[in-house]
């Protein structure tokens, strides 16, 4: 889909938040409740703090489409950032994918036109490769090409394809926000430094990157404004996690990798320029240096 530029966040009325006991969505319940929301708060387990005026805390396992929908009832917009790790691979892309077009179908049955889910670089492929590969080129933009080979990567992949569906077959806005690791600045810091401290660059199938979780919060509350469709937006910070400049790392640990454009000192061999486009979302935080002072 052509992108169009949006330049607005939008805050609804009352809003689903699904794995909000998890690190994301802790936050981005936060963010939203402070910005006047009611949050219908969603997940597999308790919270682990009390729960705070202009949250409701629900308790429901996402396979349960009946539950979903009981959920949803009265909410004008949701945020899909519940994620299933295992025990197996089958149960891991089973649990994921159910989840997605339960959390979307349950939207669409109840005319809510807004929805955000979360994805992942790894839907590239290169992460948790069976067979490892380089990139075709960096910076990574959303038109590389998705190889996944594994069950988690594979279930970002059709998550993707499964919010294409609902927002071509119910005119519905969906935002996939290919987020990388997930992390606060303090564990970013203290991932730098072992990497540091090894002598040895490693994370190469990672591209050495993060995502700060509350430049991911923000990204989700931006996306609430796309009026366009459908989207999948890398969401990354600006810096890799080396001291090492990411030009010498890809022409070490990826040769046949294609430089499409310069890439200055340690900045991110992820592209973000569509985020920038399509959400005017520009990366806030930085392990080297805080807060960036971006104001978005």
């Amino acid at each position: 889909m052509t992108s169009t530029t949006q330049r607005s966040s939008r805050i609804p009325r009352r809003l689903l938040v699904t794995g909000a006991a998890g690190k994301l969505g802790t936050v981005v319940t936060a963010r939203f409740v402070k910005a006047g929301a009611e949050v219908v708060a969603v997940d597999r387990v308790a919270p682990t703090a009390g729960v705070a005026a202009g949250v409701t805390s629900v308790i429901a396992d996402l396979t349960d489409a009946d539950a979903v929908r009981a959920a949803i009832v009265g909410c004008d917009a949701v945020i899909h950032v519940a994620k299933y790790g295992g025990p197996s691979d089958t149960d891991q892309f089973a649990v994921n994918t159910s989840a997605t077009y339960n959390v979307l179908a349950a939207a669409a049955a109840e005319g809510v036109g807004h929805a955000v889910i979360s994805s992942s670089v790894c839907a590239y492929g290169t992460t948790f490769a069976k067979r490892p590969f380089s990139p075709v080129y960096a910076p990574v933009d959303e038109d590389h090409p998705l190889t996944p080979q594994d069950s988690y990567s594979l279930s970002k992949v059709v998550d993707e394809a499964t919010a294409r569906a609902f927002v071509d077959g119910y005119g519905m806005n969906i935002v996939a926000l290919r987020f990388h690791w997930l992390a606060e600045l303090d564990e970013v810091r203290a991932a730098a430094a072992r990497l540091a401290a090894l002598g040895e660059p490693t994370m190469s199938r990672d591209l050495w990157c993060y995502t700060e979780v509350n430049d991911a919060a923000r990204a989700c509350e931006l996306a609430l404004g796309v009026t366009d469709g459908f989207h999948a937006l890398n969401i990354c910070a600006t810096d890799s996690l080396s001291d090492l400049p990411t030009e010498e790392l890809l022409a070490r640990f990826h040769p046949d990798t294609e430089l499409r454009r310069p890439i200055e000192g340690t900045a991110s061999a992820w592209s973000t320029d569509r985020a920038r486009e399509v959400l005017n979302f520009v990366p806030e935080y930085s392990w080297r240096t805080g807060h960036l002072g971006v104001d978005r």
